[in-house]
């Protein structure tokens, strides 16, 4: 069993977060909060030649909205801006700004994650390479979040094709209509049912034809197959289709589906990338096996292995987030402070430290996760008379640490290790 104790480490986190500075960043903060909203752009068919709608969908969870209480409720106000640029960002094409109020009754509904506000704008744009700044501000505090993206705006007025995928997160009837909201995110962990999806296909004439879907997971292995013959008509069709047959654990996965015109020999296909994370799993975290192996620094040998040992991946993924719930400070909330810094810390070393080794295995990527950010950084990359070497300083821990460039390939090494039941964490 590892001495090194969770309050010593609590400490730590507490003492290097409120205080230290990244080296060549702000605070560590940014690493650990996720996205303040979500975005989607889809194309669809406008009806008109050379010209197609992007929808553009923002889903802004409440905990991302500044909340102010009122006399009965609590009321949130935001504006939200997406402005298209040429490819070269040299020339504004279109710009939108519209004003969001949310009220709710309770406070814990003002910091879910799980509830959000959603909107969505429509662009009729040429067939054309864009790029897209999307940013939402919080009138009480006046902090704006920006996101940039580079897109392609594809021509859908030829014999066939096919619009972007829609995830869906609910559909209803009324009237006869689908109403359809849309999973944003691409977090399909909550959804029980499989993963129902949307898309229209265009064709100048009525045929029927072969559609068939396939999902591979990260590492580029098929998980899932299917085909299905369909009758459209001349213009425009709706698709509903949902993937039943495959459960999707923590990870990245890829949608592709292919449609064929076999007696005319036509192919248009579309993919669509989504994710399976559970709530409260930090945003870096994207390969189980990885994120367990980089538990070694808080982790005994034994806890690591009892997690590994799971029969499935569903009970592996259990007994890890079990782990990580034991050591919540604020169990009532949904956040796991301990559980997001860890990882902040993870993702900002190999970010920052990565040579030819990943850089949470890294000296300097072992002492940022145990010991967070220095207090001040001295570089010494060109001195005549040493190799390149850095030195981190850690004043409430009273310590100066060592780090050389021995090989020129920046793999750092610590020339003065740490000592005591910290360095027990090194393997």
């Amino acid at each position: 069993m590892k001495v090194f104790t969770l309050f010593v480490f609590i400490l730590l986190l507490s003492f290097s977060f409120a205080n230290a500075q990244i080296e060549n960043a702000g605070k560590l903060g940014s690493y650990n909060n996720g996205p303040k909203f979500y975005e989607d752009m889809l194309d669809f068919s406008s009806g008109k030649k050379n010209v197609t709608r992007l929808d553009v969908f923002i889903q802004v969870p409440y905990a991302s909205i500044q909340f102010v209480r009122g006399e009965r409720d609590f009321v949130g106000n935001y504006s939200l801006t997406v402005s298209i640029f040429d490819s070269n960002k040299d020339k504004l094409i279109s710009e939108k700004t519209w004003n969001k109020k949310v009220e709710v009754k309770t406070y814990n509904e003002t910091i879910s994650r799980d509830m959000y506000s959603l909107s969505v704008k429509s662009f009729y744009l040429q067939p054309n390479e864009y790029f897209v700044r999307s940013s939402i501000s919080n009138e009480e505090s006046s902090s704006e979040t920006p996101r940039e993206d580079k897109i392609k705006v594809r021509d859908l007025s030829s014999g066939i094709a096919v619009s972007d995928i829609m995830f869906i997160a609910k559909r209803t009837e009324e009237a006869g209509k689908s109403k359809i909201v849309p999973n944003v995110s691409g977090n399909v962990a909550t959804q029980k049912d499989g993963l129902p999806l949307f898309f229209e296909i265009y064709s100048d004439t009525a045929r029927r034809l072969e559609i068939e879907y396939t999902v591979f997971d990260n590492d580029k292995n098929k998980i899932y197959s299917e085909t299905e013959n369909k009758d459209v008509n001349s213009g425009q069709t709706q698709i509903f289709h949902n993937i039943r047959d495959s459960s999707f654990s923590l990870g990245y996965y890829k949608l592709f589906v292919k449609i064929k015109d076999t007696i005319h020999n036509l192919t248009v296909s579309i993919e669509k990338q989504f994710f399976s994370r559970w709530q409260g799993i930090p945003t870096s975290v994207t390969d189980l096996e990885k994120a367990i192996d980089q538990m070694i620094y808080i982790a005994s040998t034994h806890e690591i292995n009892q997690i590994k040992d799971a029969k499935t991946k569903e009970e592996k993924l259990k007994r890890y987030i079990a782990f990580w719930k034991k050591y919540d400070p604020t169990p009532e909330t949904q956040e796991n402070e301990v559980f997001d810094e860890y990882y902040g810390r993870v993702a900002y070393a190999n970010a920052h430290f990565s040579s030819y080794i990943p850089g949470w295995k890294s000296d300097r990527g072992m002492v940022f996760i145990l010991l967070g950010p220095p207090d001040d950084v001295d570089r010494h990359p060109f001195d005549i008379d040493s190799k390149p070497y850095v030195v981190w300083e850690y004043y409430n821990l009273n310590r100066s640490l060592v780090f050389v460039d021995y090989t020129g390939f920046g793999d750092y090494r610590l020339t003065t290790p740490l000592t005591g039941d910290m360095y027990k964490f090194r393997r």
